[in-house]
């Protein structure tokens, strides 16, 4: 463990003016309060506190930022009290560590609507003090780095709450090293073998083409002093965590990977920036695709920088940033640089961003969404996000996640327009709607009335944005179609017990089942929420009898002759519930059709041959066979999704063949066996619900052979 004399030593390296009777102050008080205590590893306890604070320095921060480091745990552990830090040291550092003992307390990795609540609290204390987080980041980076002396399950738990939460929150704060560490130190706890495994490629690839970094490294301070540039040059290999990341994303094997390696340059002034990439693309070929300006286009929380890929010795791709002295002090504290000192003073650095104002611009419009999962993917997405401008037709700017679509940047401009989108131009040319934009395109937004946001959508949108307004015109739209669907399950419920259902009806059910009113009953008879036998059995109770016993599956409806056999239509398939009707043919008896049936025409003049027919009441075996036509993404486990809803429902798939394989979606056909017309719209309703299927339609071909 450092002393209190390198601490200070560490504070006054970056700010003489410190001060230090403060610093020695909190380290006596914390040590005391934590007098006795261990750590799993068996260390004294305040060996924490200390290298929190430690590394804290490493970022440059103000006196009561150190402070709140040695003392922060000292509330939650200790008979410390808020007020007694008050008194000892300042209100400002008393409200500092109660903020982060807060944050310590929040279960950021417990069930989904605790874990959404507690987002909400992180996000609040972040607004009143972005300290708060630097020094839980920094508590959370030493935790990760003593984790081997954790439990194994207790190791996979903050490792996953890491990679989730803290890993990407350090990433949208700026702080691109300490994101960087988090994530290779929480992929070495869940998954060593696959870390071990690209450690020792890397090892080979040095062994096999010796010191690339260095080569490469030599090659560009050449290019840059023939030019008579001052530029500092850095060179890396990527973490192990960012190239695992990469193969998966890409499906690629490691030797197939690019760009495994980085570069910093850092000049002087902005104009040396363009200067060095003129320099480099003159001298490298420029991969396309792979250039971004984040001078002229900022991120939201600070970073500027120019990141160009280029084809480098041996034909390895390399990625260069380039950057001024200012913008890479910048990069490396993030938001964090609005606190940082040089000698003595608080650094006035240009490119700092205020953390109010970046506050502000991480948690808009979070409070708008309605539900936990919403809120969670909106903030996550969010965290993860790094960022690409584009250009309305009037030269407006609109920023957007990194993977953003045309159809985020209409619900960027207005939720309106964003529900009338029907296609979208780039830069001139029309692109489909799930076409990825890029840093300064031009995008044109062309919209229809009368169009409605489609379910997959969801799969095509990035911003938490998008996807909440149209899971909200999902949601009112579903409504609508389950009111019409459970007024027709309602319809026949009622009629096979002759009864004529009727607005009356439905208000006295709805009120005897404490629901709102009709609207609200036939909604949730349409979502299968509710059964229509149910609705019946609450107005008429002696009338429908418990069936313990199948109709007997030979002799179905009631209306057949002695001795006459029958069967279902296969042009219409016709199930128990539907309106039917009975068609004699010669050697094949009686054939029941739905009412509808478009065979039924050509038989109206030969009366002779139709049969009243209905079904049984009661419960039917589930032998109806019914055609199906499914238009489904051509994405893994999907086809294995609408198989598993079919068997959920108690319904059996008799058939399946697909009927056309594109890139992006499968159409394919199903036979499956109902039970009855409830039956079956349960099942299509389950399976229109379903994201990754686009259509449903029932088959019914009059060409077929009756």
């Amino acid at each position: 463990m450092i002393t209190p004399d390198d601490l200070v030593a560490l504070v006054r390296n970056y700010n003489p003016t410190c001060d230090e009777a403060l610093i020695r102050r909190a380290w006596d008080y914390g040590a005391r309060m934590h007098d006795g205590q261990t750590r799993y590893s068996g260390e004294p306890y305040f060996t924490h506190p200390v290298a929190v604070a430690s590394i804290l320095t490493e970022m440059r921060l103000d006196d009561a930022t150190i402070v709140t480091a040695l003392l922060h745990d000292a509330i939650e552990d200790t008979r410390s009290t808020h007020t007694e830090i008050a008194r000892m040291f300042s209100p400002e550092i008393a409200e500092l560590v109660d903020g982060v003992t807060k944050l310590t307390n929040l279960q950021l990795s417990s069930s989904e609507a605790k874990q959404a609540e507690n987002f909400r609290k992180l996000l609040i204390a972040m607004s009143r003090d972005l300290r708060v987080i630097l020094v839980k980041l920094a508590d959370r980076l030493h935790n990760m780095r003593t984790i081997r002396s954790m439990r194994p399950d207790k190791q996979a738990q903050k490792a996953r709450e890491t990679m989730d939460i803290f890993a990407p929150l350090a990433g949208r704060m700026g702080m691109q090293w300490m994101r960087e560490e988090l994530e290779d130190l929480a992929f070495r706890v869940l998954n060593p073998e696959a870390r071990n495994s690209i450690l020792r490629r890397f090892i080979t690839l040095q062994r096999e083409s010796g010191d690339v970094i260095a080569r490469i490294t030599a090659d560009i301070r050449l290019e840059l002093e023939k030019a008579g540039l001052d530029c500092t040059v850095y060179g890396r290999a990527k973490k192990p965590y960012s190239v695992w990341r990469k193969m998966q994303e890409k499906d690629l094997a490691f030797s197939r990977l690019s760009d495994i390696y980085g570069f910093r340059l850092i000049v002087d002034d902005v104009a040396q920036c363009y200067q060095v990439l003129g320099l480099i693309h003159q001298r490298w070929r420029a991969v396309p695709g792979r250039f971004k300006d984040y001078i002229s286009q900022p991120k939201s929380n600070g970073y500027r920088s120019i990141h160009t890929t280029v084809s480098g010795r041996d034909g390895k791709r390399v990625e260069v940033q380039i950057r001024t002295r200012e913008m890479h002090e910048v990069a490396e504290a993030g938001v964090a640089a609005h606190w940082a000192y040089k000698d003595g003073a608080r650094t006035a650095n240009p490119f700092a961003v205020d953390p109010a104002k970046w506050i502000a611009t991480l948690t808009e419009r979070l409070d708008s969404s309605e539900d936990h999962d919403e809120f969670l993917e909106h903030v996550k997405l969010e965290m993860y996000s790094d960022q690409v401008f584009c250009f309305t037709p009037k030269g407006d700017v609109i920023q957007l996640p990194r993977g953003a679509t045309p159809l985020d940047f209409a619900y960027a401009i207005h939720t309106r327009i964003g529900h009338a989108t029907v296609s979208a131009k780039v830069d001139g040319l029309r692109v489909p709607l799930w076409t990825r934009l890029r840093n300064g395109q031009s995008v044109e937004i062309i919209t229809a009335e009368g169009q409605r946001p489609q379910a997959s959508w969801i799969e095509l949108v990035h911003t938490g944005r998008a996807k909440a307004a149209i899971r909200r015109s999902l949601r009112e739209e579903d409504r609508e179609r389950f009111v019409r669907l459970g007024r027709e399950l309602t319809r026949v419920a009622f009629e096979n017990l002759g009864r004529r259902v009727s607005d009356k009806a439905l208000d006295t059910a709805a009120r005897k089942m404490g629901l709102k009113g009709p609207q609200d009953l036939l909604a949730r008879v349409g979502s299968a929420e509710l059964s229509a036998r149910g609705v019946v059995e609450q107005l008429y109770p002696e009338l429908v009898a418990v069936q313990t016993e199948e109709i007997d599956a030979a002799r179905p409806v009631v209306g057949l002759e002695p001795g006459q056999t029958f069967r279902r239509a296969n042009c219409c398939q016709p199930v128990p519930g539907e309106r039917i009707v009975g068609i004699t043919y010669r050697g094949k008896g009686v054939v029941a059709h739905a009412i509808d049936c478009a065979v039924l025409a050509g038989l109206e003049d030969q009366p002779d041959r139709w049969i009243d027919l209905r079904w049984h009441e009661g419960r039917h075996p589930a032998i109806h066979t019914v055609a199906l036509e499914l238009t489904i993404s051509n994405s893994t486990g999907v086809l294995g999704r609408v198989c598993t809803l079919i068997g959920e429902q108690k319904a059996n798939i008799s058939d399946l063949r697909f009927l056309d394989r594109k890139p992006d979606y499968f159409r394919i056909f199903l036979e499956v066996d109902v039970r009855d017309a409830e039956h079956l719209y349960r099942i299509l309703t389950m399976l229109n619900a379903e994201n990754d299927v686009a259509q449903v339609i029932r088959l019914r071909d009059p060409t077929r052979q009756p």
